[in-house]
């Protein structure tokens, strides 16, 4: 669900470089699966996944079997955009001289990742839609967004809706699902929206000039790393102080202390400068941000159920 990091390429390679050629290593029964697996982008694919099944059992109501569906609609849907990302970017990727990149060292072949990513989709759609028909329709949005992502909108000053959608629609695909279709508070969509376009901006940080070489011109890189990273600090804490304040009835002391600290994290992150004179400091403290975010979010969930 969630969109694919875009390619970085190699600082020392120029982005008019000619693609160099592919390193075919030696021939193994088990190399096509290899390369396909690392191709999918697996470590985001896991952590949404991840997300997703932990969402589902702290929201409670799903019977096992629904919740399973759920979790492997939106593994699909993650191999789908992780598999799309990386054959989308091939030329990118071969230009760099990507040596991480199965594509360009012939781990694998842009004809297998495609059918893969073809196959994933179509394994994603019959699930997504066994939810529910509201609730795969709205999955179904946020794969296609992230799709859209890959193939375009990385490049343009929309980058950051594919990840506000598929953030922001996750807590509705679970709640979607239950009996009577419910869904999720305002604040909560809002919330899951906010982290996942400070995820964006975060995300990019280490690599904007980079991105910038190889034609990658994102909100973010267009802004540049020393107003991305306060950007992504603000929209982050901005999730959290939602999580805190916007669900009905009193503020408990652990909110204030959430409140507090995630301040704190963010006052950090935006004193000091992102990019080398800042290291990775500013980078560091958004991410705290971001994993105190995830937690709220999961026991906010559990308030639903």
């Amino acid at each position: 669900m969630t969109p694919s990091r875009t390619a970085r390429s190699d600082p020392h390679d120029s982005p008019d470089a000619p693609a160099a050629p592919a390193t075919v290593p030696c021939a193994s029964p088990g190399r096509p699966v290899r390369g396909l697996l690392a191709a999918c982008h697996p470590a985001p694919a896991a952590a949404v996944t991840v997300l997703t099944a932990a969402l589902v059992a702290a929201v409670g109501g799903h019977d096992l079997l629904d919740g399973a569906t759920t979790v492997c609609a939106v593994a699909a849907g993650q191999l789908s955009i992780g598999w799309c990302n990386d054959r989308a970017d091939l030329v990118r990727d071969r230009t760099a001289r990507r040596a991480d990149k199965p594509l360009t060292t012939g781990l694998t072949s842009p004809r297998a990742v495609a059918t893969a990513a073809g196959a994933a989709l179509a394994v994603c759609v019959p699930l997504s839609l066994a939810c529910g028909l509201l609730a795969g329709c709205v999955h179904l949005v946020s794969v296609a967004a992230a799709w859209a992502y890959n193939l375009r909108l990385k490049r343009t000053i929309a980058s950051w809706v594919p990840y506000a959608l598929a953030f922001g629609l996750l807590p509705a695909f679970v709640t979607l699902g239950l009996a009577g279709a419910p869904w999720p508070p305002l604040w909560l969509t809002t919330a899951a929206a906010l982290l996942g376009t400070g995820a964006h901006f975060a995300n990019v940080l280490p690599d904007i000039d980079h991105d910038l070489a190889a034609g990658v011109n994102g909100l973010p890189q267009r802004l540049g790393g020393r107003r991305s990273g306060p950007v992504a600090a603000f929209l982050v804490l901005a999730a959290s102080l939602v999580l805190v304040f916007a669900p009905a009835g009193p503020v408990s002391a652990s909110g204030r202390a959430v409140a507090a600290v995630t301040t704190l994290l963010c006052v950090v992150a935006v004193a000091r400068p992102s990019g080398r004179a800042g290291g990775r400091v500013p980078f560091l403290a958004t991410m705290g941000i971001a994993g105190i975010d995830v937690t709220q979010l999961l026991l906010r969930g559990a308030e639903l159920g």
